[in-house]
């Protein structure tokens, strides 16, 4: 694994940082459902955090149904180069079916491919978020904050959930979130209430903008809020 900084190393992923922190919030009243992908590290040792985002990602349709409705795309990586995307579906149970079909197979991350492919997926139409799980980053920093950065021009931000306390994951994850518009947060490998609740924030974001968010009840949403860059006056 390189010896990635824990700063953006270049002046341009500089530039983008600021110009990130006054990007518009979402804005809530679209008629069509919210678009959100899920992707997820599917390498080998992430079997179990795997079972668990199966287990809990059709609660997010319920939490998104009163702000307009979503609509999820689940991405995943593994192996050798592999990557694959659902097409994007509006019934958790047709999710958790597909999900159920994929094994973690080992392999070095790709998650410069999951930006990329978000980012051509709302060039098409635009995606209100991309939710990331993974705890393991093994590519150049600088590549994936200008990815980010490209994401977060878009508007849309990437919202990192990350399991372990790898410090080289860690700032690099923080910096691609942040860059994007989007959070950071750590969760407890073992916890798949805690990854339910962070999961509904983000579905609330997606479907109904920073507002509907600023709304919700409990930690998750309250965090969220605070680490989303601040709305223009």
């Amino acid at each position: 694994m390189a010896n990635l900084p824990a700063r953006p190393a270049s002046a341009a992923v500089a530039a983008f940082l600021k110009q990130v922190e006054s990007l518009p919030a979402l804005r809530a009243g679209t008629h069509r459902p919210g678009r959100l992908i899920f992707a997820i590290d599917a390498t080998a040792s992430r079997q179990p955090s795997w079972d668990r985002a199966s287990a809990v990602q059709a609660d997010m349709f319920q939490a998104a149904a009163a702000h307009g409705g979503l609509v999820v795309q689940i991405a995943y990586y593994r192996g050798f180069g592999e990557f694959a995307a659902t097409p994007f579906l509006a019934d958790g149970r047709e999710l958790a079916r597909r999900m159920s079909g994929v094994s973690c197979l080992g392999g070095r991350t790709q998650i410069g491919r999951v930006l990329a492919h978000a980012e051509a997926e709302t060039a098409r139409e635009k995606v209100a978020a991309l939710v990331f799980v993974g705890d393991a980053v093994e590519e150049e920093a600088d590549a994936l904050c200008h990815a980010a950065g490209r994401l977060g021009m878009r508007g849309t931000p990437v919202f990192v959930f990350q399991e372990g306390r790898d410090p080289v994951a860690t700032d690099v994850l923080r910096q691609v979130a942040r860059l994007s518009g989007g959070a950071h947060r750590a969760l407890d490998g073992d916890s798949a209430a805690a990854l339910r609740e962070w999961l509904n924030a983000v579905a609330v974001f997606a479907a109904g903008g920073r507002e509907a968010l600023a709304r919700l009840r409990g930690e998750a949403a309250r965090a969220l809020v605070a680490q989303l860059p601040a709305p223009p006056r």
